[in-house]
């Protein structure tokens, strides 16, 4: 009886003992995977590295994030205007209201187009009150002005790829460069250790542990920053080119338009005869 009290008062006086801060230490640093002790002795070298990487893992993330709403803002601006486009079976219908779909890249290769187009057939880009008027009563263009709209229309496609696929360069770099940045640090981290293990003259566990440790620390933030920014950068890429292929189906599309309604072939049959 007495002994089963006793084991009782024991386990209530455990239970409310107080946490201190001592007792919470080893548990904090187990439970972090002992980052925080290794970041502790690394060198003056391999924070350096730490702070290098914290500024990549920044940039990338910052790209990635403005990438990823300026891709999803997009689709929703191609999705509004092509679904206008085909509201209407006239192709300068759009460009004749002088309609704004900011953002949307195939609305760049249709205003790109049409300009030319309009260029061609009147003259001049510009829209007024006489546009429907002057472009009932122009005469057709020939194939070789239209090869002028097709290359007006590729050089969009060409200059709002570049625009996508701006800063990318940057994480890329992240990708590939930041796990070589880590491995300089462990490299020269652990240098550091045996250099220290050397000069004191004790070479045992104890001793370069916590060299070692601060070494490999500069690895594990690398392979942190790389990996997200590798995910990320898959992503962007894929769809990028999405929106790539997309304007290209829609300058081949709206060519086809052009061909069909505003392109003589006459001279290029009789030539073809001759």
């Amino acid at each position: 009886m007495t002994a089963r009290f006793g084991w009782r008062f024991r386990k209530t006086a455990l239970l409310l003992m107080p946490v201190t801060a001592e007792m919470l230490v080893p548990e904090i640093v187990a439970a972090g995977g002992g980052l925080l002790f290794a970041f502790d002795h690394s060198t003056i070298a391999g924070k350096i590295v730490l702070t290098l990487l914290a500024v990549v893992s920044i940039f990338s993330w910052s790209i990635m994030i403005t990438k990823l709403r300026v891709i999803r803002f997009a689709r929703r601006q191609n999705a509004r205007f092509l679904a206008a486009f085909h509201k209407d079976r006239q192709p300068l219908r759009l460009f004749e209201k002088n309609a704004r779909f900011p953002g949307a890249p195939v609305f760049n290769v249709y205003r790109a187009g049409c300009e030319e187009m309009t260029f061609h057939l009147l003259g001049s880009s510009e829209v007024d009150d006489t546009f429907r008027a002057r472009l009932e009563i122009a005469d057709k263009i020939s194939p070789a002005q239209m090869g002028a709209v097709n290359a007006a229309m590729e050089r969009a496609v060409g200059e709002t790829a570049l625009s996508l696929e701006s800063q990318m360069i940057l994480l890329a770099t992240a990708v590939s460069g930041s796990p070589f940045l880590g491995l300089l640090g462990t490299v020269w981290g652990v240098m550091d250790a045996f250099t220290g293990v050397a000069e004191a003259g004790s070479p045992n566990l104890v001793a370069m542990a916590p060299g070692v440790s601060g070494a490999l620390i500069t690895t594990v933030v690398a392979l942190c920053v790389a990996i997200p920014a590798m995910f990320g950068y898959n992503f962007l890429v894929t769809s990028i080119r999405g929106i790539i292929v997309e304007m290209d189906n829609f300058a081949a599309e709206l060519a086809s338009e052009f061909e069909h309604k505003y392109v003589d072939h006459g001279s290029r049959e009789s030539a073809f005869r001759r």
